[in-house]
C-alpha cells in the first residue's frame, strides 16, 4: 500500500516531533535527519515504501552501512534513529507494527574521551596573547570551557547576562532546553571580566545581538568557528594532535574526578541525564593511574 505522505514529508514530520515532543537540540535533529535520509534513500533503491518496510529491510540497511565501513558507534546511532522513527510512527497511528523492535545495537567498547593533562591545559590557556583583543576573547572562551565543562554549542550560545561574575557561576541552557547552574571559578571570571571590559566593545557592532563571544565581524561564534580558532591556537601551542572541540570539557570532568570530586556532582555540571554517561570519565582516570603505575613502579 502506498503511504499517505512521501518519504520527505514523513522525515519532516519526524524532525518536528523530535523538536516539539522530545525537545532535542538542533544539532541532534540534524544528525537524526541525515541518518534517516540515508535509510529512506536505501528503501527507495530497494523500491520499498517506508510504511511497508520489514525487519529484514532494516537489517539489510544496517548491513550495508557496516560494509561501507561505518564503525560500531555510528551503527548504534543509525539503529537508535530507526527505533525512534518507528516508535514515532506507532505513536502517531501510522503503523500498527514496529519492524525496528528486534534490532539490537552492535557491542562495542565505549571510546575513552581524549583529554589534556593539567600542564597541557595550562599551555593552551596561556597561548593567546592577552595584549590583543582577540587574545583576550580566546583566553576567556578557553577559561570558561575548562572551568565549567560546557559543550561547544552551550559555550557559543552564552549571553553576557548568563555569566554572573560577582557570584562566579554561569547559567547554561543545554540539551532539551534544560537549564543548569555551574560554578565558574576565579580565573575564568577574571578572564571574562577582562574580555568584557577591554575586548568585546571592539567586536560589538550594531545588530551584533546578545551573544557573549563575538567574532571580529561582530557576529556570534559558531561551533565551526570555535573549532577553527581552537585548532589555530592548539597548533601554536604544539598540541594540535591532542585537541578537538570538546577536549576542555573532557579535561574538566577528568581533572575534577582525579582531584576527588564525586561522580554525581560531575554529572550535574556536565548536564548528563544518565550517570552511566559520566562514568566513562572514571575509566579515563583509571587508565591514567595505570600508565603512572607502569611508568614508575619498579616491578610493574
Amino acid at each position: 500500500m502506498t503511504p499517505a505522505v512521501s518519504a520527505e514529508e514523513i522525515r519532516s514530520e519526524f524532525l518536528r516531533y523530535l523538536a516539539v515532543e522530545k525537545g532535542l537540540s538542533e544539532n541532534t535533529r540534524v544528525a537524526y535527519g541525515r541518518d534517516l535520509e540515508r535509510f529512506l534513500h536505501f528503501l527507495s533503491r530497494e523500491k520499498r515504501f517506508w510504511a511497508e518496510a520489514r525487519e529484514s529491510d532494516l537489517a539489510a540497511f544496517v548491513r550495508s552501512e557496516s560494509k561501507a565501513g561505518l564503525g560500531a558507534r555510528s551503527l548504534a546511532r543509525r539503529i537508535s534513529v530507526l527505533k525512534s522513527f518507528y516508535r514515532f510512527l506507532l505513536v502517531d497511528g501510522r503503523l500498527d507494527r514496529n519492524p525496528a523492535g528486534p534490532l539490537t545495537s552492535p557491542k562495542s567498547w565505549s571510546a575513552l574521551p581524549k583529554c589534556l593533562s593539567e600542564t597541557e591545559v595550562k599551555t593552551l590557556l596561556e597561548q593567546p596573547d592577552v595584549s590583543e583583543a582577540r587574545g583576550l576573547r580566546d583566553r576567556a572562551m578557553f577559561e570558561v570551557m575548562y572551568a565549567s565543562g560546557l559543550r561547544v554549542t552551550e559555550l557559543v550560545s552564552l549571553r553576557p547576562v548568563d555569566v554572573r561574575l560577582k557570584d562566579e557561576y554561569v547559567l547554561c541552557r543545554g540539551k532539551g532546553a534544560k537549564e543548569r547552574i555551574i560554578p565558574l571559578g576565579k580565573s575564568a571570571a577574571k578572564a571574562v571580566a577582562r574580555y568584557l571590559e577591554k575586548a568585546r566593545p571592539s567586536f560589538a557592532l550594531k545588530g551584533s545581538g546578545e551573544a557573549l563571544f563575538l567574532t571580529r565581524r561582530g557576529k556570534p561564534f559558531t561551533r565551526q568557528g570555535f573549532w577553527k580558532m581552537m585548532k589555530t591556537r592548539a597548533r601554536a601551542a604544539g598540541l594540535l594532535s591532542k585537541v578537538h572541540p570538546h577536549v576542555l570539557r573532557h579535561s574538566f570532568a577528568t581533572h575534577l574526578l582525579e582531584h576527588g570530586a564525586d561522580l554525581r556532582s560531575v554529572q550535574m555540571m556536565l548536564g548528563h541525564s544518565q550517570i552511566t554517561t559520566t562514568q566513562i570519565y572514571t575509566h579515563v582516570s583509571r587508565e591514567r593511574l595505570r600508565r603512572v603505575y607502569d611508568q614508575f613502579h619498579p616491578r610493574a
